[in-house]
């Protein structure tokens, strides 16, 4: 009998031991670069923008919203009929609770730790928690592990990394593969026709984003320079003009410059749907590629547009603005390459890809997710 007491101890230690091990058994370096330790069970998830669940639901298709115990509220407002046909799916969607709206200032701390998740992930930057929001270093001091991704910043370096650490923080490791070997065969068909067209004879290309967003529907002009879309641009062969004017991933330049450089391109990116009665393109989930050419239209004849050489000779194109901040970004590549170098690019087809991008997911996506103003 006198020795129960150690035998229980020992039990006890040893038990304890095993569950640190459970907790933290494997570990991986974040976008930001930080060592994050994964637990082995992740039941309950933070996500630092709605955003986010573009790509997990790449990886729990059965039911992408299972797990999220919270987020940033900024999906139902920048993408409204993405949200619609979400929640006619997984009409949960409404019960998830928020940690802020649509900016990181907007954050809860106290929200954020009362929902207890295993894990936290988060993006570089955008709407919610960023790398120095003390949020970070109260969920670390509560037990909580915080991943970084980036989908927004720099898109192009970051979305495979990205996927591959989202597949090892929701255990969804063979399925993060799958999107990734779908991702990378797609990015090199286009690749292996734009390392041929020597930078010289690139394509000169603007693009605006939340083109009409601005007051009155005529602001002018937000744009991308090194990162985010203006890596679309790089990648599908053309010039972004707003590289050089640009000093970070978004910034805005006067309409005098636009106008001074005369881009062959106008791109134009927007989040409307199609019963919106306000200015901006509409395009995305269940929007008529009639509804979004009207829309485009009407985003061309504002002063100063119109007179662009680009816009007179009808090398003008519209984007789903949620390219920008997603890991189905290489559609958007496609889809610019189509429209940059149409000869060379016969065997890209971006309408195909959309269909097989709906084999990674529980909601198909329908619609105009770009647009040509010439048919």
């Amino acid at each position: 009998m006198r020795h129960s007491a150690p035998r229980r101890l020992f039990g006890a230690l040893a038990l304890a031991l095993l569950s640190h091990g459970a907790m933290a058994a494997t570990t991986v370096t974040d976008i930001a670069g930080r060592q994050v330790q994964i637990p082995d069970k992740v039941d309950h998830v933070l996500l630092g923008e709605g955003r986010m669940i573009y790509a997990v639901a790449a990886l729990d298709k059965a039911n992408p919203f299972e797990r999220v115990v919270g987020w940033q509220g900024e999906l139902k407002e920048v993408d409204a009929p993405g949200y619609a046909a979400f929640k006619a799916k997984f009409p949960q969607i409404d019960t998830i609770p928020t940690i802020g709206q649509t900016s990181e200032a907007s954050v809860n701390p106290e929200r954020v730790l009362d929902l207890h998740p295993d894990i936290a992930i988060f993006g570089v930057a955008g709407h919610g928690p960023g790398v120095k929001n003390p949020v970070v270093e109260q969920l670390q001091q509560a037990g909580v592990p915080v991943l970084f991704i980036d989908f927004r910043e720099h898109p192009m370096q970051n979305t495979v990394p990205s996927m591959k650490l989202l597949g090892q923080a929701l255990h969804r490791e063979k399925e993060a593969q799958a999107y990734i070997d779908w991702y990378q065969r797609h990015l090199a068909k286009v690749e292996s026709v734009v390392s041929q067209v020597p930078q010289a004879k690139r394509p000169s290309v603007f693009i605006e984003l939340l083109a009409g967003y601005g007051k009155g529907g005529v602001a002018c002009c937000h744009s991308a320079g090194k990162g985010n879309m203006g890596e679309f641009i790089e990648a599908a062969g053309g010039n972004n003009i707003a590289s050089p004017l640009i000093p970070g991933p978004i910034g805005d330049i006067n309409l005098e410059k636009l106008i001074a450089a005369d881009p062959r391109f106008y791109l134009a990116s927007g989040t409307r749907d199609e019963a919106s009665t306000e200015a901006g393109l509409k395009v995305g989930q269940g929007v008529s590629q009639s509804a979004s050419r009207a829309s485009l239209q009407t985003l061309v004849e504002r002063p100063g547009i119109s007179s662009l050489t680009a816009v007179r000779e009808g090398r003008v194109h519209g984007l789903w603005h949620n390219y920008y901040n997603s890991p189905y970004n290489v559609l958007a590549v496609e889809a610019m390459a189509k429209w940059f170098y149409p000869e060379q690019m016969k065997d890209v087809d971006p309408a195909k890809s959309l269909q097989e991008l709906g084999q990674f997911l529980p909601v198909q996506p329908q619609g105009a997710y770009w647009v040509d103003l010439k048919p």
